[in-house]
């Protein structure tokens, strides 16, 4: 790939604002005008790029002990924020998004480690499992996502496809559907990490559901 291949389209640290933006908007939605249809829609963009982005992370980072310690650490601290913005009070039946990335990235880990087809039909099985079991965000759907970027991780096109075709297998012709519009900016990443602020990504998570559970609480 020559250099003006590389310069074209966006980075990581673009993609994951405009995540974290349509995040915004769906929660919004989701906790505060539910009526609106439209935000949800918007917001359906988010967690596919937010898995293609994981495993970017995954297949990128120099100690994949330390990102996972990451995305468990942000997932304890996120439960109770998830909780009260979408349950109103400490629910553990549910669990956050970031227990759905942890389990794929350490889906991942075992599958890197061993690369043995059997080991990893068995892995990602069982990690699909887990998170239908565990139910967090997306269950057992957002694991098979993650599996689908990493199986075709060298695929651009195809894998993005693929991800449009397992949206409407698995979610038909709901709102969910929408969210095969992130293949648009996922299609247009550039391999590029651009300027590194993984923390503040982190944290806005957490920060932003308890900002909006509490907005429920002053103004309603």
């Amino acid at each position: 790939m020559d250099k003006k291949q590389e310069k074209f389209g966006i980075n990581g640290f673009t993609l994951k604002c405009i995540a974290m933006a349509s995040m915004l908007i769906d929660h919004t939605g989701a906790v505060l005008f539910p009526q609106y249809l439209v935000l949800r829609m918007v917001g359906r963009l988010a967690f596919p790029i937010y898995c293609f982005l994981l495993v970017e992370g995954a297949m990128h980072t120099r100690d994949i002990r330390k990102y996972e310690l990451r995305l468990f650490v942000f997932a304890l601290i996120s439960e109770v924020p998830f909780d009260l913005a979408f349950r109103r009070g400490i629910d553990w039946s549910h669990q956050n998004v970031f227990f759905t990335l942890l389990i794929g990235v350490e889906a991942i880990d075992v599958a890197m480690r061993y690369k043995n087809k059997l080991i990893e039909v068995f892995i990602f099985a069982v990690a699909i499992a887990s998170a239908e079991v565990l139910n967090t965000d997306y269950g057992a759907k957002g694991v098979v996502f993650i599996v689908c970027y990493y199986l075709l991780y060298e695929r651009k096109i195809v894998k993005q496809a693929m991800f449009a075709v397992e949206n409407f297998l698995l979610y038909g012709r709901g709102v969910q559907m929408y969210a095969a519009l992130a293949t648009l900016p996922m299609l247009l990443y550039n391999g590029k990490k651009g300027p590194s602020l993984k923390y503040a990504f982190y944290v806005f998570y957490p920060l932003h559901l308890l900002i909006l559970y509490l907005i429920t609480v002053f103004a309603y």
